[in-house]
């Protein structure tokens, strides 16, 4: 059978919207056991739409990420989410293969035309965007190793990484984040959500990497 994680959200904290929620979490759970599904978990938030930074939002991505769950029961796309955190959540969701289901849609959501497209422009975007900062980096290494830079000699607690695999995640997601302000537990939230199983420190060393990095080439 398949786990679901029922959302529920509204904006304010008015009794009227109390109700909402009530009446949101009753409608998919009868929902959920039209289609058979399991409910492991129920979340519910008041909160803007727009606000991408919910503990229910970072609570549903890990469970997610963790294989708690592989569908998401919503009243309609707009309790996911409004404007671009809608967009960017649809686009995390479905890198988790993550099957959504919503009573406005009787079933699984169907993306409109304009968030289709987006959502594939999207995609082809940070593709690009991965490809071109691997090259970069890659240039960059090569560079600083023929003058003489040794990334070994260069990490912090190396002794410590003796016989672990290291692990790989979007180092460029993890600068434009820093450039907005993000911690880096923040960023491990964020990572998470993304499919990245990686801890505070292990995203602040791969930072500090990047920055010295970056200040040879700047020297170069």
């Amino acid at each position: 059978m398949i786990k679901a994680i029922i959302y529920c959200r509204v904006s304010t904290d008015k009794h009227t919207q109390e109700t909402s929620l009530i009446r949101q979490q009753e409608e998919l759970r009868s929902f959920a056991d039209r289609y058979h599904l399991e409910v492991s978990k129920v979340i519910e938030e008041k909160q803007s739409g727009y606000e991408i930074e919910r503990e229910g939002i970072f609570e549903l991505l890990d469970d997610f990420q963790n294989q708690k769950a592989d569908a998401l029961l919503i009243q309609d796309e707009t309790r996911l989410g409004r404007g671009n955190t809608k967009v960017a959540l649809l686009h995390q969701l479905k890198k988790l293969n993550i099957s959504i289901y919503t009573l406005s849609h009787n079933g699984e959501l169907q993306l409109s035309e304009g968030d289709s497209m987006v959502l594939q422009i999207v995609s082809i975007v940070e593709e690009y965007q991965r490809k071109l900062h691997n090259a970069k980096i890659k240039r960059g290494m090569k560079k600083a190793v023929s003058n003489g830079y040794n990334p070994a000699e260069n990490l912090s607690n190396q002794h410590l990484a003796n016989g672990r695999e290291r692990k790989e995640f979007p180092i460029d997601e993890v600068v434009r984040l820093k450039s907005n302000d993000l911690t880096f537990k923040e960023i491990a939230s964020v990572l998470k959500g993304m499919g990245y199983d990686v801890s505070k420190a292990t995203v602040h060393r791969r930072y500090q990497e990047y920055q010295s990095l970056e200040n040879l080439q700047n020297e170069d």
